[in-house]
C-alpha cells in the first residue's frame, strides 16, 4: 500500500463477511489500510457466492458482488474451528490495530477472540463488533440481514404505494449505506482517541440503530403531532408536483420534485406555458396539492414526449429539481458527472481479469485516495501473510496445511 494513503501503516484483522461488515473494511483498505480478511473453505462469505458472475460462470472468485464489497484487502484462510487455529490468529491480532466482525454476538467470544482476549494480546486494539442488535439486552442473540433490519426499524413499513404491502427498499440497504459508514466513522473516531491517549477501544455496534437516524421526520411527525406516517409511494406530504414521470422510449422515466411557488413558475416557463399548466388553480402550492393527482397525470402526458437525460439538463437549467432515473447501464457507462469524477475504478482481478469498481465517494485534495487493489482469491495472500508477516517458516506452514488449519 502507498505511504501516502490517510490510514497506511495500520492493520485490520477483518472477520467480516457478507455486506455491511465486509463494506466497512473495504473503506478502511481503500483508505491505505493493510486489511487482512480471515475466510475459510469450509464455510465461504455467502456474498462469494452471490451473482452476477463474470461472464455468467458461478465461482467462488467470480462473483463482482463479493469483489466490489472487498477491494483493498489481503485473502487468508484458516479454518476456524481448528483447534490450531486460535494460535495463529493471535499472532495476526497482536500485530493488528483494528478487529472487526459482524458476527451475531458471543461468535467471537467462542472462537475465544472476545474484546477482552484481544485487548490481553494488543492493549491499545481497537475491536469492532457489529452485530445486529448489539452485545447486551433482551435480542442480543437476534441475528438477520439487511432486510430484518429494515423491518426492526421502521423502514420497511413505510416503504411501497398505499393499500399495498409493505415493499422494502429493494435491496439490503442497511448494509450498504448507514451500517459500513457509521462503523468506519466509528473506527476513525477511535483511532483518533488513541492517537491522542494511546488507549484502545471496543466499539459495541448494534446495526439497527444507524438506520433509525433515516427515520428522524416519521418519529417527529408522532411524537409532535400524534400522526402516524403511511406509505405513500412517490407522494409528498406538501410538495407537488412531486413523483416519477414517464418519458419517450421503453420505461423511460424522470423524476420531478417542486416544492414552491417559484420553482412551479420555473417549470411553466421551462415547458413553455401549455395551456393547462397557465390555469390559475395551479398557482400556489396548497391548490396544487389538493389536485396533486390530476396534476401528475397532466404533467405526465407532457414528459413522455421528451427524452428523459435532455429534459432533466433542460429543467436543471431552470433551477427546478429533476433527475433522469438511470439504469445501471446509464450509471456505469454514460453519467458525465461520475466519468468526471472518475468513480469508475479498474483493476485488474487475478482470475476475473480487468473490472469496473466503485471508488470512495468523496476526494482528497492532499491525499488521493482510491481502491488500491482487486478483491482476493480465497486464501491467495495465506503463505504471504503467514511468511511475511507473521514469521512462520515455510516448513510450519506447510505442517499447518497438511493439517488443513490453513483450509
Amino acid at each position: 500500500m502507498s505511504e501516502s494513503l490517510p490510514l497506511a501503516g495500520l492493520r485490520v484483522a477483518d472477520f467480516c463477511w457478507i455486506g455491511a461488515g465486509s463494506y466497512t473494511t473495504k473503506i478502511l483498505g481503500d483508505l491505505g489500510a493493510d486489511v487482512i480478511k480471515i475466510e475459510s473453505s469450509t464455510r465461504l462469505d455467502s456474498l462469494r457466492m452471490a451473482g452476477p458472475y463474470k461472464d455468467g460462470k458461478p465461482g467462488v472468485n467470480r462473483s463482482g458482488y463479493f469483489a466490489d464489497r472487498n477491494t483493498s484487502k489481503r485473502g487468508v484462510t484458516i479454518d476456524m474451528k481448528h483447534p490450531r487455529a486460535l494460535a495463529v490468529v493471535e499472532r495476526l491480532i497482536a500485530k493488528s490495530d483494528i478487529v472487526a466482525n459482524n458476527f451475531a454476538a458471543g461468535v467471537m467470544e467462542k472462537f475465544g477472540l472476545g474484546p477482552e482476549d484481544c485487548a490481553r494480546l494488543r492493549p491499545d486494539i481497537i475491536y469492532l463488533a457489529m452485530s445486529m442488535q448489539g452485545s447486551q439486552g433482551p435480542q442480543r442473540d437476534f441475528r438477520g440481514t439487511g432486510s430484518s433490519i429494515a423491518a426492526l426499524t421502521g423502514i420497511q413499513e413505510l416503504s411501497g404505494l398505499p393499500g399495498r404491502v409493505p415493499a422494502g427498499t429493494g435491496t439490503n440497504y442497511p448494509d450498504h449505506l448507514p451500517n459500513p459508514c457509521h462503523a468506519a466513522f466509528a473506527v476513525l473516531a477511535a483511532l483518533r482517541h488513541r492517537r491522542r491517549t494511546g488507549e484502545g477501544q471496543y466499539i459495541d455496534f448494534a446495526q439497527t440503530e444507524p438506520m433509525l437516524s433515516l427515520m428522524g421526520p416519521t418519529f417527529l411527525d408522532l411524537t409532535v403531532n400524534g400522526r402516524l406516517q403511511q406509505r405513500r409511494g412517490n407522494d409528498h406530504p406538501w410538495a407537488a408536483p412531486h413523483g416519477v414521470y414517464p418519458t419517450r422510449g421503453d420505461d423511460r422515466w424522470i423524476a420531478i420534485a417542486v416544492t414552491d411557488d417559484a420553482q412551479w413558475a420555473a417549470l411553466v416557463d421551462a415547458m413553455e406555458h401549455p395551456a393547462w399548466a397557465t390555469e390559475e388553480r395551479w398557482a400556489t402550492l396548497p391548490e396544487r396539492h389538493r389536485a396533486r393527482h390530476e396534476l401528475d397525470a397532466l404533467l405526465a402526458g407532457w414528459t413522455q414526449d421528451h427524452d428523459a437525460q435532455e429534459l432533466m439538463r433542460r429543467l436543471q437549467a431552470a433551477g427546478v429539481s429533476a433527475g433522469a432515473v438511470q439504469d445501471a447501464r446509464d450509471v456505469t457507462r454514460t453519467d458525465p458527472q461520475l466519468a468526471h469524477r472518475g468513480h469508475w475504478v479498474r483493476l485488474s482481478h487475478a482470475e476475473m481479469g480487468e473490472s469496473i469498481y466503485n471508488n470512495l465517494p468523496f476526494r482528497l485534495s492532499r491525499t488521493p485516495v482510491r481502491p488500491q487493489r482487486a478483491a482476493p482469491l480465497l486464501g491467495e495472500h495465506t503463505r504471504e501473510v503467514l511468511a511475511g508477516l507473521l514469521g512462520f517458516s515455510d516448513a510450519e506452514i506447510d505442517e499447518l496445511q497438511t493439517e488443513q488449519v490453513l483450509k
